[in-house]
């Protein structure tokens, strides 16, 4: 699971930290070796500055949809979210139900005490209901184009019929079909 998210993170300009509301999962998640806390901290490690925490399966807190469990699961994870580097203010918390579908796409009727989510932040804020919405509001990191090329190879592909493909993110610059490009440190060039 790391492998595979540390490979994903490493490319996303957005982490959407889904922790469970049922009763001893989010306990585990949170613990020192748990992995709601390892993938938070590998996500602020390689750079993805904007977060939102999606707290899963309010059907199955006790009771179903519990205000109480919401709140103390947010306090939770505003409180190590902020000591690993990120600014709770400007992270959406939204209660969820994957299974039912609350809160996903339409401001769900079971939990008639959540007003919504705001986040805080320089460069604008935001407020809504839904996950959906919290994914609207990130705001798209800023794409030097007019820098020279920059694209970190993740991996590359033997694909036979079509070649050796390396794959990677444009960092800056521009990337375009017969584009000369190096490949640094060797020196290649194509």
């Amino acid at each position: 699971f790391i492998k595979n998210m540390i490979t994903g993170t490493s490319q996303a300009d957005c982490a959407v930290l889904i922790v469970a509301a049922g009763t001893g999962e989010f306990e585990a998640g949170i613990s020192k070796n748990g992995q709601t806390r390892e993938h938070a901290l590998l996500a602020f490690t390689l750079g993805v500055k904007q977060l939102i925490v999606g707290v899963n399966k309010m059907d199955s807190s006790e009771p179903p949809y519990s205000e109480a469990r919401y709140e103390e699961i947010k306090k939770e994870v505003s409180s190590y979210i902020k000591k690993i580097g990120y600014n709770p203010a400007a992270v959406a918390f939204v209660p969820i139900s994957g299974w039912h579908g609350d809160n996903m796409l339409e401001a769900s009727s079971n939990m008639p005490w959540f007003k919504g989510w705001k986040v805080e932040r320089k460069e604008a804020n935001a407020e809504g209901k839904t996950l959906i919405e919290a994914l609207d509001a990130i705001l798209p990191p800023s794409r030097p184009t007019d820098k020279a090329l920059r694209l970190p190879l993740q991996d590359v592909y033997k694909i036979g019929g079509i070649g050796t493909v390396p794959v990677g993110r444009v960092e800056t610059g521009v990337l375009k079909p017969g584009t000369v490009v190096v490949f640094a440190p060797a020196n290649i060039t194509t």
